[in-house]
């Protein structure tokens, strides 16, 4: 079948930006090539290369280009087949292996096997083969995965044994010699510290292998910087917990990542915001100037290499920490620079507003900006910055009141030991008049007078995700809306009556994730052919399952026409905040929402904005960012493009602290109320700022004990009053397929508690929680008039959306 035409305009744009998601780690100058050449491919990636994360960043593309196949299109000759081959027998056995293992573990814990391998991937086997290949030139393809479900285990964050003897030998015996990293995630790199060239080629979803073969031409370069610090697994903060089955700590409090090591004086080996490329640049003319409360910083950067390229630069600052404690610095404004020719300049303005900088105080219940000097950072990354100069408050200032949201943790932030002021002579004033006190509003959503009419169990029906009576494994992978075949879910049509549109929901973020073949019925509805599922998945489901699963999904008759419908996957979320771009970020919005409209999805769940805390989290590659601006700004930028198109909304997620799948229906993030403010919501404070998404989903986890979709404290008085958000709340896709352990020290979510927090949809929506809440109703758990401005939010938004179509 021939590609829609949107697959292709699609493709060709993506095609000329995503080297700009790449990250050159090192380089000694001997790329990029003159040309096509004789070329020695090696690693897992070389074949096996990973376009995206498993779970729901996995899309469902037509094709997918591997390192391999992507330098022979491009002319290149490889001349390592018989180690490829070698390598694929051994994978497929020690592939074996591993499915084997997990149904043996599925077994012993009385689970499902493909709930037991949820984002658990095999691990690099250890093997030998004689490294033989023709020509000057060699590239080894590291390859990682992770997905949902699972965390990454230590072997997952460090080479193997077998990766590092070959990687070395390759550097000695070839003059032209590159490790490219095909990962979503941090590796250890340390014992690779003589390695000439390194190049983080990331998952840049169908064009990875096209991609990489630009790069080593030279047709494409990288310009992209780290965002995440990457550094020997054994130089991170060791003091703070990760995954924990039921209650995780957050004990380094606001030092997360860059904070934690620029705080502490720890050596990363590449830090955040670090990225070289094919060429050099100078910075002069700098300044800077205050207008009210906004800082601006100006420079001129100039290509002073012999290959054209892009520049970021990085504001930070560094704020006193006489009243409370505070990093060394933090991330306050980046701007990228365009493509430069050599010799050529350009001058970048950044700008950000001081208020951002403001420290929560637990005890005033505001966020306050203290008296003292704000030093200004100006640099490449956040170990290469020089003191342009201080902006100084004469006096301290509220900016914002609030109350208390969540429960004192059962023990005190790290606070590191505080550096000596830095005197700046070069410093301007900002008057503390020129800052409003923002107060905290009262938020009520105006009851629809067609709603009201309706009795409670219609009501409760809009409060709920249309379900199937069956539910079943489709809806806990998400695919249970019936108008879309694979789409995840959609509104109920029970209240159609009065006004109640039905919105349906296609997961994310690295595009949208549908069934590829399905047939219609008479009433329009469409049903996946065949079982939409993984290989592996398909594998570890006992046989049983399967012919259960194949006898209720969708036959199609004879002479039934089988559509077919193919998406674009998009660079994971780490690769897009890599490119530290904007505009980028704009056109990957762009490509999803026209999607969008030709499938006819009303709301994308993505993107997720979640803070990279600990390089072990599994799910790191669906987020930005451990950087809580570049990962607010990012995700404005997405939602701003793709809600430019009339009926298109996005889903921002998950809200909030969902930094481990270890546990990850019933894990408990116990986190000081500061660093809950500061880092883990100030991602979603900016983009609901500067965009108003449609619509949010919580998490699965638990904040301080007590699920996010049932914490009136966070939805209440910091998402609606604080924040000033008016769009839907819904639940992640929380089903009744016993996922919940029973022994698990937290309880499940509670539908009715969920709606009494303002929680809008609980989703997918099961007959399990339609009787929770028609219980809750009974009992008192909820009101009447809460469900009726839970369905009456949720129709105002719908309506909205579907009237501009």
């Amino acid at each position: 079948m021939d590609m829609n035409a949107y697959e292709t305009e699609h493709l060709e744009l993506l095609r000329k930006e995503l080297a700009g998601c790449t990250v050159l780690l090192r380089s000694d100058g001997s790329f990029p090539l003159d040309g096509p050449c004789e070329i020695a491919l090696f690693g897992s990636g070389a074949r096996h290369t990973v376009k995206g994360g498993t779970g729901s960043g996995e899309v469902n593309s037509r094709f997918f280009i591997t390192a391999e196949e992507g330098l022979e299109q491009a002319g290149f000759t490889v001349t390592s087949k018989k180690w490829l081959d070698y390598y694929d027998a051994m994978r497929e056995k020690a592939s074996r292996h591993f499915l084997r293992r997990i149904k043996n573990q599925a077994r012993k814990n009385r689970t499902l096997a493909i709930i037991e391998s949820m984002g658990e991937e095999m691990a690099e086997p250890e093997y030998y083969f004689p490294l033989e290949g023709r020509g000057d030139t060699a590239l080894y393809v590291v390859r990682r995965i992770s997905g949902e479900g699972s965390d990454r285990p230590e072997h997952d964050l460090r080479l193997t044994d077998t990766e590092i003897r070959d990687i070395l030998t390759l550097n000695v015996r070839y003059r032209k010699f590159m490790l490219v990293l095909n990962t979503g995630g941090v590796i250890d790199l340390s014992p690779l510290k003589n390695v000439r060239n390194i190049l983080l080629l990331s998952q840049l979803g169908v064009e990875t292998g096209a991609v990489l073969a630009d790069i080593l031409l030279g047709n494409s370069y990288p310009s992209g910087k780290l965002s995440a610090t990457w550094a020997s697994l054994d130089d991170y903060n060791s003091d703070t917990e990760f995954g924990n089955r039921d209650d995780t700590r957050y004990k380094e409090g606001i030092y997360v990542g860059y904070r934690w090591f620029d705080s502490t004086g720890g050596k990363p080996l590449f830090p955040f915001g670090f990225g070289l490329g094919y060429t050099e640049f100078e910075i002069s003319g700098v300044s800077y100037y205050a207008e009210g409360e906004t800082v601006h910083a100006d420079c001129t950067v100039t290509n002073t290499g012999s290959f054209r390229g892009r520049e970021t630069m990085q504001l930070y600052v560094s704020s006193p920490g006489t009243e409370y404690d505070q990093p060394y610095q933090q991330l306050a404004a980046f701007a990228k620079s365009d493509e430069l020719e050599p010799q050529q300049k350009q001058i970048l303005h950044l700008s950000f507003l001081m208020r951002d900088l403001s420290v929560y105080d637990e005890k005033k219940c505001a966020y306050v900006l203290s008296e003292g000097d704000y030093i200004l950072r100006l640099g490449t990354s956040s170990r290469d910055t020089e003191v342009i100069g201080a902006v100084h408050l004469r006096a301290s200032v509220t900016v914002q009141r609030a109350v208390r949201a969540v429960e004192e943790p059962d023990f005190a932030d790290f606070v590191p030991q505080r550096r000596e002021p830095q005197v700046i002579s070069d410093c301007i004033e900002m008057n503390p008049d020129v800052f409003e006190t923002k107060q905290l509003k009262l938020y009520e959503e105006t009851i629809d007078r067609q709603l009201a009419e309706l009795n409670d169990d219609d009501l409760i029906y809009t409060n709920i995700g249309s379900f199937k009576k069956a539910g079943g494994v489709t809806d806990i992978v998400g695919s249970a809306a019936r108008s879309v075949a694979g789409a995840a879910g959609e509104t109920t049509a029970k209240a159609a009556s009065a006004g109640f549109p039905v919105l349906v929901m296609a997961d994310g973020p690295a595009g949208l994730r549908l069934s590829t073949r399905f047939i219609k019925d008479r009433k329009g509805n469409s049903y996946t052919v065949g079982l939409n599922l993984s290989e592996n998945m398909v594998k570890l489901l006992p046989k049983p399952a399967v012919k259960v699963m194949k006898l209720f999904s969708a036959k199609p008759k004879k002479n039934a026409v089988i559509y077919e419908q193919y998406t674009t996957a998009l660079p994971i979320a780490t690769a897009i905040a890599q490119s530290w771009d904007l505009s980028f970020a704009k056109t990957c919005g762009d490509l999803v929402a026209e999607e969008m409209e030709y499938f006819h999805v009303d709301l994308w769940l993505a993107p997720a904005l979640n803070i990279q805390r600990d390089i072990r989290c599994g799910r790191n590659y669906e987020y930005f960012s451990e950087d809580p601006l570049l990962s607010g700004l990012m995700a404005a930028a997405i939602t701003k493009a793709v809600q430019a198109y009339p009926g298109c909304g996005v889903t921002l997620k998950h809200f909030a602290a969902n930094n481990q799948e270890t546990n990850r229906y019933n894990s408990n993030s116990v986190l000081s109320e500061r660093a809950l403010r500061e880092i883990y919501l100030r991602g979603f404070e900016i983009a609901i700022r500067e965009c108003e998404p449609y619509a949010l989903m919580t998490s699965y986890n638990l904040i301080n004990g007590i699920h996010t979709s049932q914490h009136k404290g966070l939805l209440i008085d910091i998402l609606r009053r604080q924040f000033g958000y008016r769009g839907i709340v819904m639940t992640d896709w929380v089903t009744a397929g016993g996922l919940f352990s029973k022994n698990a020290k937290y309880p499940v979510p509670d539908a009715a508690l969920c709606s009494a927090a303002s929680g809008d949809l609980f989703m997918p929506g099961s007959a399990k929680e339609f009787r929770q809440i028609r219980r809750g109703l009974k009992n008192g758990t909820v009101t009447r008039k809460q469900l009726l401005e839970n369905a009456s939010r949720v129709k105002r938004v719908a309506s909205e959306m579907k009237q501009m179509k």
